[in-house]
């Protein structure tokens, strides 16, 4: 018998299509042992389920928002995973994060809704925390040679812009030119549901990482 949520814990539908995709990626590329950092976490769904699948992982949520932060700490409480952290506020543009070190840093969802300022904040953030080996994981939709993968995610991207017109839905040539520039390098790029990707980038051991790209 499934469990309710608290009330504060919101809820997004697509996070039920996509977390076990999003799962069998993660399987191939995470550690066995350590700390993962989730980068604007939303809703909680992703960091309780992902949680309760790593058990020999530390999963810290993270976001800016006051109301996901409500909507992590409510899904945690209902989750029963010791492996769960509280969630803790990071904004990714910040010069220095709250957290010191992590293993692997995973990114659902943001990098869209959100201005590319981000994007580099993420990377640079990432490019601090990792050591080498460590991994970085994207996921959400993207363009590929400058061309929208499906008219859906041409729709999605205009909606974005039309709210703001810093937003919108990134090409993977230019976030590989940003990974590469904070020291990554790219590992795989994985097809998903709905016409999104999975992007998979490792620490590299030595690099003068670029502070801005």
């Amino acid at each position: 018998m499934s469990v309710r949520p608290p009330p504060a814990a919101l809820l997004s539908p697509a996070v039920a299509r996509n977390r076990d995709p999003i799962l069998a990626v993660l399987r191939r590329h995470l550690p066995d042992q350590g700390t993962v950092l989730e980068i604007a976490a939303g809703t909680g769904e992703h960091a309780a389920y992902f949680a309760r699948q790593f058990p020999r992982l530390t999963w810290q949520p993270t976001d800016i928002d006051p109301d996901a932060l409500a909507s992590i700490a409510a899904h945690r409480a209902a989750a029963n995973a010791p492996n769960l952290r509280a969630p803790i506020e990071l904004d990714v543009m910040a010069p220095r994060w709250p957290v010191e070190r992590a293993d692997a840093v995973v990114s659902i969802n943001m990098i869209h809704i959100s201005p590319w300022e981000a994007a580099q904040g993420l990377m640079a953030g990432a490019a601090r925390l990792l050591v080498a080996g460590g991994v970085l994981f994207l996921y959400g939709p993207f363009k590929e040679n400058g061309e929208h993968t499906a008219p859906s995610n041409a729709a999605f991207d205009a909606s974005l812009r039309a709210r703001d017109p810093a937003w919108g839905v990134r090409d993977t040539g230019d976030v590989r030119k940003l990974a590469d520039g904070h020291g990554f390098d790219f590992i795989e790029r994985v097809a998903m549901p709905a016409n999104n990707l999975s992007l998979v980038f490792t620490r590299r051991q030595t690099t003068d990482s670029a502070r801005s790209a």
